[in-house]
């Protein structure tokens, strides 16, 4: 190839690889949504493969009904469970404990944690006590709550909101203490007032830190649920868990086992559109 004066063939040269690297660049977004429905597949084949064995196991005389029930005959129990409204009608009742227990437990632990969080002397009167009765392990409170208040409602929902309200307040608490001063002293340049301090610069800024401490809480919510309706309660999915306990019945147990998890992954999974929304401004 001959060069010229102007340089023209070397453009000609140089622009066909400029372009090849154009047509090969590929953006990581565009890459990751093309792989995600492979991946997914592929994380279905080990579960797959566990509950084959499981289920040839069980076939085999391997693994005794007596110990564990084998896939299909959970699978046979859930839709029996399903069919009759069993299933449906004592999970409605812990989800409504849940829902309580959860409201009642975040709304203290972040009335606690922005009064904590604006004031010194409120953060030493609240502060203390927090930390002290944290480290209580509150599901050994069942006992004393069936003492209080009887072996109705309110001892689930208290024990629920009970566990539920460390997590919100010691995230949330992290949160406003972790706002970045120069923002803090640029509201008070401004003139803001109380609450427009705490509406436009401390709940945006605990914000990320409150949603992670909501993600914890619902996970004790549902421990502390499982608790509470195995010990004293005639209603609910604990409670069938415990008579199916009492009578052996391993299906009806792995059931809702399995009930109370996919409870767990949607509740977290609602959390997380929630955070992918209100934190859209941190991408």
């Amino acid at each position: 190839m001959t060069t010229t004066v102007d340089g023209s063939t070397a453009s000609a040269v140089t622009r066909p690889s400029s372009a090849r690297r154009r047509s090969t660049h590929r953006s990581p977004g565009s890459a990751r949504g093309r792989s995600a429905p492979l991946t997914f597949l592929r994380r279905l084949v080990s579960p797959i493969i566990l509950i084959a064995l499981w289920q040839a196991a069980s076939s085999a005389g391997l693994l005794s009904a007596d110990t564990m029930a084998s896939p299909a005959t959970i699978a046979a129990t859930a839709r029996d469970l399903i069919a009759d409204g069993t299933l449906g009608q004592e999970t409605l009742i812990s989800v409504q404990r849940v829902a309580i227990g959860l409201s009642l437990g975040l709304v203290t632990g972040l009335v606690l944690a922005l009064l904590a969080g604006l004031s010194r002397l409120l953060d030493d009167a609240i502060d203390p006590p927090m930390q002290a009765l944290r480290t209580l392990p509150h599901l050994g409170l069942v006992p004393l709550f069936i003492i209080w208040f009887g072996v109705g409602e309110e001892p689930k929902v208290y024990l629920v909101a009970f566990g539920v309200l460390f997590p919100i307040y010691l995230t949330t608490l992290a949160g406003i203490r972790g706002i970045d001063r120069r923002i803090l002293e640029a509201a008070d340049a401004m003139a803001l007032t109380w609450w427009q301090r705490v509406r436009y610069v401390v709940l945006p800024g605990a914000l990320p830190s409150a949603l992670t401490g909501l993600r914890q809480s619902l996970g004790i919510a549902w421990l502390s649920l499982v608790v509470a309706e195995t010990i004293a309660a005639s209603s609910g999915l604990g409670y069938l868990i415990n008579q199916a306990r009492e009578f052996g019945q391993t299906d009806i147990v792995v059931v809702v086992l399995v009930v109370y998890a996919v409870l767990g992954l949607v509740t977290d999974g609602v959390v997380r559109i929630i955070e992918r929304r209100a934190l859209a401004w941190r991408s």
